[in-house]
């Protein structure tokens, strides 16, 4: 094989597949990327056998082949100065060669054969605007949960409908719902359970693509995002996830309005006394909030701004982090925050209910 593309091209484009390769796995091939150079065009994929990814790459074909790269190419490719990096892997040899000017590497390499299978691009799609998936993906899957454990709390439930495209993601702890407009949706609901870590990538895999529109597609067992002639395919996860419905409550003691930069400042200045597992003290009283901190190590942090809160005292906490995270996912300039009581979970949303970020509290000592 041997091929010529602009370093440019080639940096993006290993950098970017190169993210769905495998940085644990005990198969070290799935840990590089490959670059196949076969009828007139070259795709570069990855895979770690749940998430692949696959993208054209735009170069001049001298001879066809195909070679697995190590993922450090991308940080090689990204050092050579500007100009055209030639790609030349001899069938059978255990090294490739990239150079580019008066740079020149030659690094170990896989073969092609070792390579598994990427997952077939087949189904019919639904065709949504990429604003309204990225919007989507940024507010909900940081709500999701990392411990393996839980496989089912490691994903977000994707729902289809004929009007609307709806994200939920929690790890027991929040609960966070977007609910945004479609026009072309599917007759019947269709539902299925995304790993988190592949919408995470939505967002670059649209950077990589360059276009405004996508298409879904939701099998039994796999989910596809097609972006111009960019895929991304992942494996769904198989498990019932919570009702999330039911979680939501209906009515609050206390519905009360803030300004969401207001907010947001002062628990990022507060925060920083919060550690992990400090809570941050919200006390409500005629008029005024006061949020505060206390940490055995730094000291203590507290701040008031004005609400309109009435009645008697309360006082609630919340992981900083997480309730922080909910009010920097509201869109628009108000959040509104629901509390029933210091024992049950408040709810943040903004001035419609598109978008709801549920947060359990933490019992308070003293």
């Amino acid at each position: 094989m041997r091929l010529t593309c602009s370093k440019e091209d080639l940096a993006t484009v290993l950098s970017a597949v190169g993210r769905a390769a495998s940085s644990k796995s005990t198969v070290p091939v799935l840990g590089h990327v490959l670059v196949d150079a076969q009828d007139g065009r070259v795709i570069v994929a990855a895979t770690d056998m749940e998430i692949s990814l696959r993208a054209p790459l735009i170069a001049t074909i001298e001879e066809a082949g195909s070679v697995v790269l190590p993922r450090l190419a991308a940080d090689i490719v990204r050092s050579m100065s500007a100009g055209q990096v030639i790609i030349e892997h001899r069938p059978g040899e255990g090294i490739v060669s990239l150079s580019s000017g008066a740079s020149s590497f030659t690094l170990n390499c896989h073969q092609a054969s070792e390579f598994p299978e990427l997952p077939p691009d087949v189904g019919d799609g639904i065709k949504l605007p990429a604003a309204t998936i990225i919007a989507a993906t940024e507010r909900v899957a940081r709500a999701a949960s990392r411990d393996d454990t839980r496989p089912v709390l490691t994903g977000v439930l994707v729902r289809l409908e004929s009007n609307s495209l709806t994200m939920v993601a929690t790890d027991s702890y929040r609960l966070a719902v977007r609910r945004g407009a479609i026009t072309n949706g599917p007759t019947e609901p269709i539902e299925a359970l995304v790993p988190a870590r592949a919408l995470t990538e939505v967002q670059r895999v649209l950077t990589l693509a360059g276009v405004d529109e996508v298409e879904l597609v939701l099998t039994d067992t796999q989910g596809i995002l097609r972006a111009g002639e960019v895929r991304l395919t992942t494996r769904l996860i198989d498990g019932q996830f919570p009702d999330y419905r039911q979680l939501i409550p209906e009515r609050f003691e206390h519905d009360l309005t803030f300004d969401r930069s207001e907010l947001l400042g002062v628990l990022t200045r507060i925060g920083v006394l919060a550690q992990r597992n400090t809570p941050v003290r919200m006390s409500f009283r005629e008029g005024e909030l006061m949020v505060s901190a206390v940490s055995d190590q730094l000291g203590e942090g507290r701040e008031t701004l004005p609400v309109p809160f009435s009645g008697e005292p309360l006082e609630i906490g919340f992981n900083v982090e997480f309730l922080r995270a909910g009010v920097d996912s509201i869109e628009g300039d108000v959040v509104r925050l629901g509390i029933i009581s210091p024992l049950r979970p408040g709810l943040l949303r903004g001035d419609n209910d598109d978008y709801r970020y549920l947060l359990m509290p933490i019992r308070l000592s003293g």
